[in-house]
């Protein structure tokens, strides 16, 4: 891995938020399957953090987001090229009202 990637307390919140939703309303060998693709996805962050790209939203642009889109979900991350570490700071089931979300963090 060439970058390291971490997760603020808010993406590990909002993954949590997700992997309940999908274990109370189908069931547990579901929401594993659903942590697994979460984490997959987000740990592939540390080999190519270019593999998201840039948000459409202007404002999230300019802060230095990138997106990585994954089959229901949306990560939102920054790139740190300097000290090769990539920062999940959300993660969206893609039906949000992320916009508002984010911009509170």
């Amino acid at each position: 891995m060439k970058y390291t990637v971490v997760r603020t307390d808010t993406a590990d919140a909002l993954i949590r938020k997700i992997i309940l939703y999908v274990a109370e309303n189908f069931d547990n060998d579901t929401a594993l399957e659903k942590l697994d693709e979460l984490e997959d996805a987000i740990m592939s962050l540390g080999d190519n953090p270019e593999l998201g790209e840039k948000p459409k939203y202007p404002a999230l642009r300019r802060q230095g987001y990138r997106v990585l889109i994954t089959e229901k979900d949306l990560v939102f991350y920054k790139v740190d090229y300097g000290n090769k570490v990539v920062t999940v700071y959300a993660v969206f089931d893609q039906r949000q009202d992320y916009l508002s979300i984010i911009r509170g963090l």
